[in-house]
């Protein structure tokens, strides 16, 4: 082989290295691509705007997979827990905080501590950092006002069964998302007996319930029943249409259990492809400016950082006696509790 010959193969070796190289370096630190997948269980309508912003911002890809209203938070959850061994996911977006606990305790969450969670209240933060909490919704009553007066609705969510309501109200199945949250915290907080045997006399009055939130919104909102539970970023939807709605809020006396307050959570998957993005991203959702944005957005969400200022029609911490809840043991009975449920409601 002669001297030229030589020179050619080597020279094409460099450049095929070189290219070699910047792809990696293309890749990010570890072999990381420049992306992101996030499972985001918050509505798209309210979610894709600001991440999308993100992307503006970082010059980061976010691959998105958002939940479906009637499986809300129920469907990324357990494809969270069918990929354990084989992780896809980098940041999990989650609209609630109790199935976020119970995939902590399935060893599914890495901890990450974003110093844009630090003017959060301890309450909504996990104390290893497996995650945190941000932007709340309330559960509240939404009703037709010209269906029903605030004075004649029942005052505590436990005045449902009583028979006068029946057929009067509608709820989501709680089977997913705040509806499934909720139930299981009032089995936490009546214990098991009492609690089934609450939902058996809610059941008789309500029915087989409907797909989601929203679905109770609007059928409450076009006479179809004179109200119904749901969360206040729907209520507002309906506000927002002009719709002949207004909302109350649920055991709010000082000696009631108290207004359950639920917040979003943000967390990182352990052992997702992309773990420097992951942090980036999470900074990004846990900052001041998202938690503005949902709060002067259509969702109204209640902003948790200290020092947030939000509109009049944003409820804050503040104006509601919020119940006394231990989300460790709430995670511990929503399994049993939804077996028990899917057979009540699905019957």
């Amino acid at each position: 082989m002669g001297l030229r010959t030589r020179r050619s193969i080597v020279s094409v070796l460099g450049v095929t290295a070189f290219v070699f190289a910047l792809t990696l370096s293309g890749c990010g630190g570890g072999g990381e691509k420049n992306e992101v997948v996030l499972y985001c269980s918050l509505d798209q309508v309210f979610s894709e705007t600001l991440i999308k912003e993100f992307e503006k911002q970082t010059g980061i890809t976010v691959k998105a997979q958002y939940d479906q209203e009637a499986t809300k938070t129920t469907g990324l959850v357990n494809r969270l827990i069918g990929e354990k061994d084989n992780p896809r996911c980098d940041v999990y977006w989650n609209n609630e905080i109790v199935l976020t606990v119970l995939l902590k305790n399935k060893g599914l969450l890495t901890p990450y501590v974003s110093s844009n969670a630090a003017t959060i209240p301890a309450t909504f933060k996990d104390q290893d950092g497996y995650w945190t909490g941000l932007a709340a919704r309330s559960r509240v009553l939404i009703y037709n006002t010209n269906k029903i007066k605030k004075e004649d609705l029942p005052t505590s969510i436990l005045d449902l069964t009583d028979p006068k309501w029946k057929d009067r109200f509608t709820i989501a199945r709680p089977l997913a998302g705040t509806t499934r949250t909720h139930a299981a915290v009032l089995f936490e907080k009546l214990g098991k007996e009492k609690a089934e045997d609450y939902f058996r006399k809610l059941q008789a009055s309500v029915g087989r319930g409907v797909d989601g939130n929203a679905r109770v919104m609007r059928m409450v909102a076009n006479g179809d029943y004179e109200f119904g539970l749901t969360d206040t970023d729907d209520a507002n939807i309906a506000r927002l249409n002009g719709d002949p709605v207004d909302i109350t809020f649920l055991d709010s006396a000082p000696d009631q259990m108290g207004t359950l307050v639920i917040p979003n959570s943000v967390m990182m998957i352990k052992g997702g492809p992309n773990s420097e993005n992951a942090k980036k991203l999470i900074d990004y959702i846990l900052s001041n400016e998202v938690e503005e944005k949902l709060a002067r957005g259509k969702s109204v969400q209640i902003p948790l950082h200290e020092g947030i200022v939000a509109p009049d029609e944003v409820v804050t911490l503040d104006e509601i006696h919020a119940m006394d809840i231990d989300f460790e043991r709430v995670a511990e009975v929503i399994e049993p509790a939804t077996e028990f449920l899917r057979d009540l409601f699905l019957k």
